[in-house]
């Protein structure tokens, strides 16, 4: 679940912003895409945060995909107030499909949307984010699961699915239409992470069962899910931490190293905070000119424990992802 400071969007600020350039920007959440020479971040902030980048390193901020909030937005969240969460980034058949999520802190009144565009460099004259509303919405008291985070993964006879979820009864994937705008009837869902939540709660509450932000990555013979345990976005009481398992089915059942499911509390850990970060995850996994990269975000603990971007080179050991641990 995504905590972020209220902000309003404003022409003056966008444009200091965009004049930036930073080694490690402040960012929650980021995906990652390449066109041309050119990588494109996209990341939780007000109307979905962009940085592009030559080298993956030194980051400059562009505008925002929404000037406006969508249209729908505070139908499913009235108190929405312009920060949208967790966006995921996939090219398919000639276009870009963005999907993001529009919430309330802590509770799973949520949607996850899909805005559409043929290319990322803003002076193309085809660029153009489209939004396509909502593709999928959890509704208090009616649903034990939460619509945000959202991941599209393609299995190996090319039909999508959508892997998503915080807290509530774990993380959910459920299948796709070809259009990738909509749900495939008849629907066919997975529960595809969870841990152990307190029975008591009322289902309402996000519960004690921390854990979000799937993410599918395919390679060799296995897809392998990412997510984060524990506790984003609280500065110097952060907890996050990455873990992983894997599976030769998209659909799971995924297992960590010992073999135990991510469905019944598995996971085996890739990375957590230090002294110097105060926790570590929320990640991507994308393969850029032959090499794995993953990006996440951590909080510095050199600056008040600002959300920063981290990216590092994913090696792989008898199957299993291997990052480099925190500085």
């Amino acid at each position: 679940m995504k905590k972020i400071k209220s902000f309003i969007l404003l022409p003056v600020v966008l444009i200091a912003m965009v004049s930036c350039a930073q080694q490690r920007p402040i960012t929650h959440d980021p995906v990652v895409a390449k066109q041309g020479d050119t990588y494109y971040l996209f990341c939780t902030g007000p109307g979905i945060t962009s940085f592009t980048s030559k080298d993956l390193k030194t980051w400059k901020q562009a505008d925002p995909i929404f000037a406006e909030e969508p249209k729908w937005a505070k139908d499913v969240a009235p108190g929405f107030n312009g920060h949208i969460w967790a966006p995921d980034i996939s090219f398919y058949n000639g276009t870009y499909y963005l999907y993001y999520s529009v919430s309330a802190f802590g509770k799973n009144t949520s949607a996850i949307g899909l805005v559409t565009n043929t290319s990322l460099n803003p002076k193309d004259e085809n660029y153009k984010w489209e939004d396509q509303g909502i593709v999928i919405q959890s509704v208090p008291g009616r649903d034990l699961w939460n619509a945000i985070d959202p991941n599209l993964i393609f299995d190996e006879s090319g039909t999508p699915w959508l892997a998503f979820g915080s807290f509530w009864s774990g993380l959910k994937m459920v299948k796709m239409n070809d259009s990738l705008k909509t749900v495939a009837k008849p629907e066919e869902w997975y529960t595809i992470a969870r841990r152990d939540r307190d029975s008591n709660l009322d289902d309402k509450d996000a519960g004690n069962a921390a854990l979000e932000g799937p993410f599918i990555f395919k390679k060799a013979d296995y897809y392998y899910q990412f997510l984060s345990w524990d506790y984003c976005c609280r500065g110097d009481k952060s907890t996050y931490k990455l873990v992983v398992g894997r599976s030769k089915f998209v659909t799971g059942p995924y297992v960590d190293k010992d073999g135990k499911e991510l469905n019944q509390g598995g996971g085996s850990l890739v990375i957590e905070g230090n002294k110097n970060w105060y926790g570590v995850g929320h990640n991507s996994v994308f393969t850029f000119d032959g090499k794995d990269y993953t990006f996440m975000h951590g909080y510095d603990a050199s600056d008040n424990g600002k959300p920063k971007l981290i990216v590092k080179e994913v090696s792989w050991t008898d199957g299993w992802p291997v990052v480099k641990p925190m500085d």
